[in-house]
């Protein structure tokens, strides 16, 4: 049975913290797809279009991935793809308030979708796409936390 795994996000950039989640991810499903959210209600530093590019500048080595930006409803872009399982990250017992509710309202709206949570490595766990963006926008070195196209956009981007 071929297993599709949808990890959603704003990837606003993608970091190392999720390209570990994906490689373990597909240790488990036959394909993950990297959906990159464009209308999330956050403002961003990256375009829809930027984010996606990144994504995909990070992740190409990684085979059984794809990268695709969606707007709209998660359980429709999901649905569309044909994946069975929507994957979120959890890096600390604070996120998970947050990312049951989430679940629970994914749940009703689409109840053959399940949600699987992975926790980070703990090498990771503190890394967030957050994080990252105030760091580099205040010249601090994000190389050990971002692929380098996402550093030198970051670089170019936030100075």
């Amino acid at each position: 049975m071929n297993t599709t795994a949808i990890y959603p996000g704003t990837f606003d950039p993608i970091t190392n913290g999720h390209m570990d989640l994906l490689q373990r991810a597909l240790r488990l499903f036959d394909r993950v797809i990297i959906a990159v959210a464009g209308s999330t209600g956050k403002s961003t530093c990256f375009t829809l279009d930027e984010r996606v590019s990144l994504a995909k500048t990070a992740l190409a080595k990684l085979d059984h991935v794809e990268v695709m930006g969606f707007d709209g409803l998660l359980v429709h872009f999901a649905r569309e793809q044909g994946a069975s399982v929507i994957l979120r990250g959890l890096r600390a017992v604070s996120d998970f308030e947050y990312e049951f509710q989430l679940a629970s309202m994914n749940r009703k709206l689409a109840p053959d979708l399940e949600t699987m949570f992975l926790t980070p490595d703990e090498g990771y766990s503190f890394i967030s796409s957050s994080l990252v963006r105030e760091i580099a926008a205040l010249g601090g070195d994000v190389r050990a936390f971002v692929h380098p196209a996402v550093q030198s956009a970051l670089k170019e981007r936030l100075g």
